[in-house]
């Protein structure tokens, strides 16, 4: 009897027990929010070449597992097409400057060369001009000569005629005759004169004419002064612009030979190095992937039933599989939609009808800056983290 009286107080001592315990723990579990579904995650820094090039140095610290500190220079490319494009861009540089400066220059003298032939051809015309007015007056003054010479010469010839027929008649001296004669055939001559001069001036006026008008074309190709200044300043702005893409190209030329070299970008441990020396590099070509070991998040995959009292902010222990120990942390931000939906191939409800599952949704988790000084963790561990939620 005794024996059974104290088993039955061990089963009621035991249910109490646990019945405390699991009352217990239900106030306690109240308080926090946890999930095995959770890992580490970080950045992963991939490491290419901006050009083509062959690899002709590696430094030997670049290896798997490997730090690397930022800035380290990992590599080499050979520089020396580069290096003769470089060249070949300075000098090129130089051309188009002298080109510029030849067309910037060549601006005042084409103004100057234009406008200045321009009036030259109009005094040239207005002098032509004025030939011709004066070679009209000359006519003129010879046509009247000739009008005068003409009644000369009528009646010169006839007191000869009249003189011939008194010395015919013996009724004059031969000398008067002669006298007579003479004064008319000068008068003839005289005429005669008056008539080529004549000529001549209708000559020379078609001759200042035609020069009037070469001096009217000349000013007419000479007008386009304005367009010859509109050309040169064309012809210098094409030079600048041919000068600027000639100093962007000298900068492409040095930028590429600046590729050649290739640093770390950030500080980190090496991970997945597929480039060894001599190897044929291409554009973009994924070369290593560096792991900044200092910026990483845990993002911890929770069941939508569990974020009711989660918010940003609120602390996190975080158990990390590896080390078996806790680090500390907080709620950094809270997710915009569920898992599945950021996956490459989100589900569809091509059948119309809805099976009701619980989501999960990523929680993203910064560990406090001095969690982890000696950077042990690694992307990809696994950790349990429990939110303080009350």
């Amino acid at each position: 009897m005794a024996q059974g009286k104290r088993a039955r107080w061990i089963v009621v001592v035991a249910a109490a027990v646990v019945a405390t315990g699991g009352v217990w723990w239900w106030l306690q579990s109240r308080h926090y929010e946890s999930t095995d579904d959770a890992e580490i995650e970080g950045h992963l820094d991939t490491v290419s070449s901006r050009i083509s090039g062959t690899v002709t140095w590696i430094d030997p610290n670049v290896e798997d597992s490997h730090v690397v500190k930022a800035g380290t220079l990992l590599m080499e490319l050979d520089p020396r097409d580069y290096a003769a494009d470089l060249e070949h861009a300075k000098a090129n540089l130089d051309t188009r400057a002298a080109e510029a400066r030849t067309a910037r220059v060549t601006i005042p003298i084409t103004d100057a060369a234009a406008f200045g032939q321009l009036a030259a051809t109009e005094a040239a015309r207005d002098q032509a001009a004025a030939s011709v007015d004066s070679e009209q007056a000359d006519l003129e003054a010879a046509r009247h000569r000739l009008a005068q010479d003409e009644a000369i010469y009528a009646r010169t010839e006839r007191d000869r005629v009249r003189y011939q027929s008194l010395v015919e008649k013996r009724e004059i001296s031969r000398s008067d005759y002669d006298a007579r004669d003479t004064e008319a055939t000068a008068a003839e001559q005289a005429l005669e004169a008056d008539r080529s001069s004549i000529a001549s001036k209708e000559r020379k006026i078609v001759e200042a004419r035609a020069l009037v008008a070469q001096r009217e074309a000349e000013i007419a190709s000479a007008r386009t002064a304005p367009r010859q200044v509109n050309a040169a300043e064309s012809r210098s702005a094409s030079a600048s612009g041919q000068l600027e893409q000639a100093t962007a190209d000298l900068h492409t030329a040095q930028l590429n030979l600046s590729y050649t070299k290739i640093y770390a970008p950030v500080t980190g441990v090496i991970g997945r190095k597929t480039v060894q020396l001599g190897h044929r590099v291409q554009p973009g070509q994924g070369l290593m992937i560096i792991v900044p070991v200092d910026d990483l998040w845990i993002t911890a995959n929770y069941k939508e039933t569990q974020l009711r009292h989660m918010r940003p902010g609120q602390p996190v222990t975080v158990h990390v599989d590896t080390f078996d120990r806790d680090y500390k942390g907080r709620i950094e931000d809270m997710p915009g939609a569920a898992g599945p939906l950021f996956s490459l191939f989100p589900p569809e409800n091509s059948t119309g009808n809805y099976v009701k599952v619980v989501q999960r949704f990523p929680v993203r988790i910064r560990l406090d800056r001095d969690q982890d000084p000696e950077h042990l963790l690694r992307p990809g561990m696994s950790v349990e983290p429990k939110v303080t939620v009350r």
